[in-house]
Parts: structure tokens; C-alpha cells; sequence
């Protein structure tokens, strides 16, 4: 929700400072008369109604760049997505990415195995890998597949000792063979 409405204010204060940037632009040109900007100046200090939209529009601005400004800040120096687990001499950390290589070389152990990508998301329950996979033909996709969910799920539970709770293998193609033996006449 809090990026969604990050969003929503960034979307605002762009359009305001680039209606704003136009307006300087022009005055900067000369586009708009000097007698113009004088009548909206002194309009600007006559008028109440006027002087309060100008300072709500100065407070929201103000406000809108101090919290970009704090974003921007708190975001560079969040550290990757990880698992944590305490343990009785201290806690361990183990980044998404660690479990994604791990769980990679376990499936890549198998024959006829020849293009994989791994994405891990993370649950209270257990970890949750879908594995994509480019398999080579030669073998039964479902004996396949089932292998390497087995392997995976061995693999990160011995060596991460976290649970997995689902591996999910999609295969995206069958490599094609490239023997092909020329002919002679």
C-alpha cells in the first residue's frame, strides 16, 4: 500500500514541478509579459484566497519532497531479501539468492537438464521454488521433474536446514537434437 500511494504523490509532484518548470520557462523567455506577471503578483498579495493557495501548495510540495527525499534515503541502504534464523550462538542470515543458486546446482545435476532458472519466494511455512527448465527429450519429463524436485528439496534442507515446502518444476521446451548427419551423393 505504502508504494502504491509513493507512486500516487510521485505522479502529483511531477505534475505540479513540470507545470511549474513550463511557467519558468516562460517567464525566462519571455514568453509572458512582465505588466502580466506584475498584475499576478500584486494579485497574489491582494487577494487572500489566492496567498492561501499558494502557501497550501508551497506546504504540500515541501512535504512531498521531504518524504522522496527520506525514501530515497531508506531504501539504499536496505539489505537483500534473506531468511534469518536464530540459533543458540547467534543469528543467521542466508539471502533468497543463496537458496536460488543452491537450489540451482541441485538441479543441475541431473542428465538432460540443460537451461534452468529458479525464483524462491519466502513463506512462514517453508520456502516456496519454482524452477524453470529446459529438458533435452532424451528421458520421461514426468520421472524427470520429480527427480529433481526430490534432489532440490534434499539439497536446501540439508545443507540451509530450512523446510521446503513445495517445488514446483516447469519444463519450457524440449532442446532440439543438433545431429544432423549430412548426405553425400
Amino acid at each position: 500500500m505504502v508504494k502504491v500511494m509513493d507512486k500516487l504523490f510521485l505522479f502529483v509532484y511531477s505534475i505540479v514541478v513540470g507545470f511549474i518548470s513550463v511557467i519558468l520557462l516562460c517567464v525566462g523567455f519571455g514568453a509572458v509579459s512582465g505588466d502580466l506577471m506584475n498584475d499576478f503578483i500584486s494579485d497574489l498579495y491582494r487577494l487572500d484566497s489566492l496567498q492561501i493557495t499558494t502557501a497550501v501548495l508551497g506546504i504540500v510540495l515541501f512535504v512531498l519532497s521531504l518524504r522522496f527525499f527520506v525514501v530515497s534515503v531508506k531504501r539504499g541502504s536496505a539489505l537483500p531479501p534473506s531468511i534469518d534464523q536464530r540459533t543458540e550462538f547467534g543469528d543467521i542470515r542466508i539471502s533468497l539468492e543463496t537458496i536460488e543458486n543452491l537450489s540451482l546446482k541441485a538441479a543441475s545435476r541431473h542428465r538432460g537438464v540443460k537451461d534452468l532458472r529458479s525464483r524462491i519466494r519466502a513463506t512462514d511455512a517453508g520456502l516456496d521454488i519454482v524452477l524453470r527448465a529446459v529438458v533435452d527429450g532424451e528421458s520421461s519429463i514426468p520421472t524427470l521433474t520429480e527427480d529433481i524436485q526430490r534432489s532440490v528439496k534434499e539439497h536446501i534442507e540439508e545443507i540451509a536446514g530450512i523446510p521446503v515446502m513445495n517445488v514446483a518444476v516447469y519444463v519450457a521446451n524440449v532442446i532440439q537434437s543438433g545431429t544432423f548427419k549430412s548426405r553425400v551423393e
